[in-house]
């Protein structure tokens, strides 16, 4: 996937940094990659998955060989990465060590994909908050302290993700089974995407092997269009996604003593005005307003989280 109009980036806290820097976004679902020379994006290309929670490590170590064969690695002066699932310093150090190999003498950073989330806000202090493949929030004070909420894989938790949606269409289609409905309209439109003729099916192939955390987030969007179109179990499936994302940014604002920004990114985040009003709604009961929605891409930051490491 080519991104052939590439959008300005924001300008960074300090000055641009000098030499080629390549932003990574590693997600559940994709790797999105850029390539800034002299503070101007000049390359934007998009990949499979390079996250090793998602993918097998030669899924991931062929993906980034394409990305970097479309970018370009050679003369490199840093790579900053943002991706899912960096707890750990060790976490980090082997993303950077798949990395490496594509820009030889460039310093590599690896960070929690919400720190690019948040830059791309234009904001150094606040919240971030991830809804795509899936969920998390990231934030900092003025004080340097940091703290997280959620952001455990789809087992344990990515309430509100795409994931999440996927998953309870697929919950709501069983119980209408087990309780002798027909099919509503969510079930329907989940039927046709699977490729199956009837709910009970849709068991099997939720525990199958061929199917995985990115195939049911790609299902969120038959929430998102039946909500659209008046389906109202899809509608509430959408409004508790923005409780439940609302209830991680609260955490950590609470945690971090400040009121805000909170600003929500990722594919769901930016895209689902309904998730948005709900996400707003329930911050603005617990008395936080100053409430954004990214308006850019979060690999966008990068520049800015560049100039900040000074």
């Amino acid at each position: 996937m080519t991104h052939s109009d590439i959008p300005a980036a924001p300008a960074p806290s300090a000055s641009t940094p000098s030499g080629a820097v390549i932003g990574l976004d590693i997600g559940g679902t994709k790797t999105r990659g850029v390539r800034f020379e002299a503070g101007t994006p000049v390359a934007d290309e998009s990949v499979g998955s390079a996250n090793v929670q998602n993918v097998t490590r030669e899924e991931a170590v062929r993906n980034l060989a394409e990305l970097f064969g479309r970018i370009g690695g050679g003369d490199v002066a840093q790579v900053y990465a943002g991706a899912g699932g960096i707890d750990t310093d060790d976490d980090a150090a082997a993303l950077a060590a798949l990395i490496a190999p594509h820009v030889p003498g460039a310093k590599v950073t690896v960070v929690h994909d919400s720190r690019l989330l948040l830059a791309a806000g234009g904001a150094s202090t606040g919240v971030a908050v991830i809804a795509g493949t899936g969920s998390a929030a990231w934030g900092r004070n003025s004080h340097g302290a940091e703290a997280r909420a959620g952001g455990w894989g789809y087992l344990l938790g990515d309430e509100g993700s795409g994931y999440w949606l996927g998953r309870e269409a697929v919950r709501h289609s069983l119980r209408r089974m087990n309780q002798g409905l027909e099919p509503d309209d969510l079930t329907r439109a989940l039927l046709d995407s699977c490729g199956v003729d009837h709910p009970n099916k849709l068991i099997a192939l939720f525990h199958s092997p061929q199917t995985g955390r990115r195939f049911w987030a790609q299902r969120a969007r038959l929430v998102v269009e039946a909500a659209d179109a008046g389906h109202a179990p899809s509608q509430a499936l959408i409004n508790q996604a923005g409780r439940d994302l609302a209830g991680l940014a609260e955490q950590t604002v609470r945690q971090l003593g400040i009121e805000g920004p909170v600003i929500l990114g990722s594919g769901l985040g930016m895209n689902v005005p309904r998730l948005q009003e709900a996400f707003r709604g329930a911050l603005a009961a617990a008395g936080i307003t100053d409430v954004r929605v990214l308006q850019q891409e979060p690999v966008f930051g990068v520049l800015q989280l560049v100039a900040e490491q000074g």
